[in-house]
């Protein structure tokens, strides 16, 4: 989010080559229609460097309301985040921005899969092969969120500064969560804030620009008045 409350949306997926492996039609097999039609921006998909897949979603956003809506839509009802919205609250000496809500996956992997898909598979995809290695949700899937604010962050729960790729874009309102498989809430409440005053350099500078300018003023004054005396002297 941008200090005047716009900002971008972006939705980064990936499928690592195992994964495209055990499913070599993925790519065609994805529809992105309904979200072009909404606004969104696709990039992909995309083949990466070790042979996965990648896909990348960005939508702008003109004000803290609509961003709160797109990720509303996003998100849908069975969505891991929870009431999650973004606002910015101008003042006479600072700019506030908010983010607030909370994140949970309740069902594990199934919560990436349409209900239908359940519903007609009769298991979650590719859980039986997860299990059959071994592992545990956590170690085959991951999702992040993060949120780069206007501003000095001054109050958070998640990780900030750049750490890794995906905050490669961020700066020092970048804060970062991974949200857990388990069900377990977590909470996405964080502040920054943008200081309408002005330091003490520039004050100074100002002080010194005013200084040279009443001079200035009061030196061309001067030059006026001796100006026209002389004329006047002339003219006499």
């Amino acid at each position: 989010m941008e200090e005047n409350g716009s900002g971008v949306i972006t939705v980064s997926a990936v499928a690592d080559a195992e994964l495209v492996a055990r499913a070599p039609g993925l790519a065609d097999d994805l529809r992105f229609d309904d979200l072009l039609a909404a606004g969104w921006v696709l990039e992909g998909p995309a083949t990466t460097a070790d042979g996965g897949l990648s896909v990348v979603l960005r939508h702008t956003f003109s004000s803290p309301e609509q961003a709160t809506a797109l990720l509303a839509s996003l998100n849908g009802t069975d969505g891991p985040l929870e009431a999650a919205a973004l606002a910015r609250t101008p003042a006479e000496r600072q700019i506030d921005y908010a983010l607030s809500g909370g994140a949970r996956i309740e069902n594990g992997l199934a919560s990436f899969a349409d209900p239908d898909l359940l519903a007609s598979v009769g298991a979650t995809p590719y859980a039986d092969s997860i299990a059959a290695a071994g592992l545990a949700p956590d170690q085959v899937l991951g999702l992040t969120f993060s949120i780069n604010m206007p501003g000095t962050v001054t109050g958070t729960t998640g990780t900030t500064g750049t750490t890794g790729a995906i905050d490669a874009e961020g700066g020092e309102g970048r804060v970062r969560w991974t949200i857990p498989l388990d069900g377990s809430p977590l909470d996405l409440t964080t502040r920054s804030t943008v200081s309408l005053e002005r330091s003490s350099t520039w004050r100074v500078l100002a002080t010194v620009a005013l200084v040279v300018l009443i001079a200035w003023v009061v030196a061309s004054l001067v030059l006026i008045a001796l100006v026209a005396r002389a004329r006047r002297r002339r003219i006499r």
